[in-house]
Formats: structure tokens, sequence, C-alpha cells
């Protein structure tokens, strides 16, 4: 494979990491983009501060039967898992949704938040809490008290939580929590 000088840009800065786009040619006259960038090794405090940016947006994608990836935007935010007390993201889906059912089937999930060309991603497995998918460990109460915190760490505010409450019971509103195994984005 022939590179060839690039014709949109030789580097740029982003964030401390070095993002290089350029063409390359290869045999038979084929050509394309390539990019590298180096990549930093991440943490939950830089979800949390990508989150604030965001009002707490971020693009969720999960894996349909057929292979084919779902992405979808959500509210999320970072808080201790009920039971173990580490740290996850968290977010709610309905009981009735596409989400819910492929995170049911097959749990990986991967949750990206950004602001501009600034971003971080988080890989994991998720772990599903509600009237759909009861926890051992955590009792109705504890349920509807997880689904208020998650979405208080994902920016929310609410005058009536009994209503909301309400709301999320009728909907079968469940939790996902995301343990990361690899938490990555441009330093």
């Amino acid at each position: 494979m022939q590179r060839t000088t690039p014709r949109i840009a030789g580097a740029w800065q982003v964030a401390g990491s070095k993002l290089s786009i350029g063409r390359w040619t290869g045999s038979a006259g084929a050509e394309g983009l390539i990019y590298t960038c180096d990549m930093s090794r991440r943490s939950l405090d830089d979800v949390s501060a990508a989150l604030a940016q965001e009002n707490g947006l971020v693009t969720v994608a999960t894996q349909k039967a057929d292979g084919r990836p779902l992405l979808s935007v959500v509210n999320a935010g970072v808080l201790r898992h009920p039971a173990s007390g580490e740290h996850v993201v968290g977010f709610v889906v309905r009981g009735s949704s596409a989400k819910r059912r492929h995170l049911a089937e097959r749990p990986a999930v991967a949750v990206l938040a950004r602001r501009g060309w600034q971003w971080v991603a988080v890989e994991g497995d998720a772990e599903l809490v509600g009237p759909l998918n009861p926890h051992p460990g955590l009792d109705a109460a504890a349920v509807a008290a997880l689904l208020r915190e998650i979405f208080v760490a994902a920016g929310g505010t609410h005058d009536d939580w009994s209503e909301y409450d309400r709301v999320m019971a009728v909907e079968e509103r469940t939790a996902v929590l995301v343990t990361p195994t690899r938490i990555f984005g441009p330093g």
C-alpha cells in the first residue's frame, strides 16, 4: 500500500491527543481515508464531566438479534451500583423498549458521551433492574429509589416524586447499570 500526501490535513491536536488524517492508494487504484488517534485510557470522572456538558445525553449502542447495532439517545449518569457500591453508568428504559429486550438477551453495551469533537466511550455489560428484571437484593421501593437516583445523576429534577414513581411503575421502567470493562476516548 502506497500512502500519498494527505489532502485534508496532516495532523490536528485534539485534547492533547494526536489525530492524523490522510489518503492512501492501494493496488488497482483503490483509495480511501486513513486516520490514527492516540487514544488515552479514561475514567468515569471523564464520563461525568462529559455528561455535565451535554445535559446527560449519550448515545447507546445495543445489538439486535440479527447482529446489527441499534443506536439511541438517552439521558445517563454515573452513580454507585446499589448492591456492589462500584461506580457504574446508569440510564433508564421503558419496559417495552427494544433496548431492554436487546440487553436482556445480549448484555454487551456501549455508551458514548460527546461534545463537539471531544468524546468518551464506555463499553461493558448491562445489568437490568426493574419490574420485568427483578434484582434479588432490591424490593420495589429500592427500585423506585434507584430510578430516581439515575434520573438525578443524569441531571434531572422533579417537583413531584410520587407522580414520577407512578409513571415509572406504569411504564415498567427499568434501570440499566453498565459496569465498565473499557473506558476510552481522545486524551
